[in-house]
């Protein structure tokens, strides 16, 4: 079985002393192929040590996830993510594609969701398919109309208990259901406003506010 090739890397705090520079390089079901420091490539298995009290606590055909300092974080498929060492903040790195957009993996109310970064969009939108996956009841909402490419239709407001992208996570967020013209969610103002956003290259880092 070939594994699957992940061009992500997380910086990772690892105690008060050096930080452990961790790129993953493939990915099997419960085991990951890291490069530690600049290192060759190693094999890891679920449940064992990294470096410095670094521990890989899951892994399949998606992601990785490393626990340091008793903080969890998940590499995701075209992103890395850093723990900003200097303020403590935490931020994501995410890596535009071909066509120059931002896709983000995270979660909204605990469940896994794939976004579009949309600084156009004033929150966050959601096709009700993936509300109602989510368990969001979204007709107890507040109704309003949104133009659609198939006119107006109706849409809405909600309030999201938790959005989580890669170790920024934030508590209720404004968002918008929308049962016509949408086909995935957005990553809207309503949660980017709560970071700071500077684009890099093709990357966007997202460093979360106090």
């Amino acid at each position: 079985m070939r594994p699957t090739t992940l061009a992500a890397s997380l910086l990772l705090l690892a105690g008060t002393a050096n930080a452990a520079d961790i790129s993953v390089v493939g990915l099997f079901p419960n085991k990951a192929v890291l490069v530690v420091d600049g290192a060759a490539p190693k094999t890891y298995s679920v449940g064992g040590t990294i470096a410095n009290g670094v521990i890989l606590v899951a892994a399949d055909k998606a992601s990785a996830t490393i626990e340091a300092n008793g903080k969890r974080q998940v590499i995701a498929l075209g992103e890395y993510m850093n723990r900003n060492a200097g303020s403590g903040r935490s931020s994501v790195t995410l890596k535009a594609d071909s066509q120059g957009h931002y896709m983000v993996q995270g979660q909204i109310n605990g469940g896994s969701v794939r976004m579009l970064l949309d600084t156009g969009a004033t929150m966050i939108a959601l096709p009700a398919s993936d509300a109602t996956r989510l368990g969001i009841d979204y007709k107890r909402g507040r109704v309003a109309y949104m133009n659609t490419a198939n006119g107006v239709a109706p849409a809405y407001l909600v309030k999201l208990n938790t959005v989580k992208v890669g170790d920024i996570e934030i508590n209720q967020i404004d968002a918008v259901v929308q049962e016509q013209g949408l086909p995935f969610i957005l990553l809207g103002m309503s949660f980017l406003n709560r970071t700071e956003m500077r684009r890099e290259g093709d990357q966007m880092v997202l460093t979360k506010r106090f």
